[in-house]
């Protein structure tokens, strides 16, 4: 459905990725019309008339516009999956070759210093749920995941998951049994369990508190927190590695409450 909001938002992705205003504004007003000239592109998106042929200049050049030269010109936006294709490609090239940059960037200075124990906060499902997965991926003997809330478990992360070798220990906690099931289905080689930390929200939990993201424990050295705010929904996390053992012991035991003490790896 065509609506204002659909198109602000439209708008916006594609600043985001790249154009400024204006070229997005006509970009977008060009997916809603067959084609258009410069007048009514312009009486369409509020951009200025002499703004609308720079901006259609950088779009063509992006690939994105199509251009008759008749007279007046006639311009039309390109098929939407080609142009979805195109700026996927854009994007994915630009984060390569931001990659191939800073992985040849030089260290300047050396910690020689011997490593301590720390913990680093961070903010952001994408990024958290990133850090989760590589974290995954280092794991050589046990995983131990507890997810609070079922929007947390993503297709990525599933994929994540079922891609564990199989002589490492899975263990997968939940804070209901609905959510229990539903892991159990995507994820059916993990040991899973309910587990008892609902009691971390206190005997006056509301909508209103914030609440249990994600906790994983990694080889029983590495754990990430994180918890999900109220208002915004947006989650957060403290993350570090290399603990001593009493407190990865007294991490495990919290996160593994509700798990079958026979099926306890020790």
């Amino acid at each position: 459905m065509d609506t204002p909001e659909n198109v602000e938002d439209a708008v916006e992705v594609l600043q985001k990725l790249g154009l400024n205003e204006y070229e997005a504004q006509c970009f977008v007003g060009l997916t809603r019309l067959n084609t258009g000239t410069a007048k009514k592109l312009s009486e369409l998106t509020d951009v200025p008339r002499t703004r609308v042929y720079d901006a259609i200049r950088v779009l063509e050049v992006w690939g994105l516009v199509e251009i008759q030269h008749s007279s007046p010109q006639q311009f039309r936006a390109v098929p939407l999956e080609e142009a979805i294709a195109t700026l996927r490609g854009q994007y994915e090239g630009y984060v390569e070759r931001l990659h191939d940059a800073l992985d040849t960037v030089d260290v300047v200075e050396e910690d020689d210093e011997s490593p301590v124990q720390q913990i680093w906060a961070m903010s952001g499902q994408t990024a958290i749920e990133n850090r989760a997965a590589q974290l995954i991926k280092k794991a050589t003997d046990e995983i131990v995941l507890v997810i609070g809330d079922e929007s947390l478990l993503t297709e990525n992360l599933v994929d994540t998951l079922n891609e564990v070798d199989d002589d490492i220990d899975l263990i997968i906690g939940t804070l209901t049994e609905p959510l229990q099931e539903q892991v159990r289905a995507v994820v059916p080689d993990a040991t899973t369990f309910v587990s008892g930390l609902e009691w971390l929200h206190g005997e006056s939990t509301t909508e209103n508190k914030t609440s249990i993201g994600r906790l994983l424990l990694i080889d029983r050295s590495t754990i990430l927190v994180s918890s999900i705010l109220p208002d915004t929904k947006k989650e957060q996390a403290i993350f570090g590695e290399g603990f001593g053992n009493g407190l990865v012991v007294i991490a495990r035991r919290i996160m593994a409450h509700g798990l079958i003490p026979a099926r306890d790896p020790q």
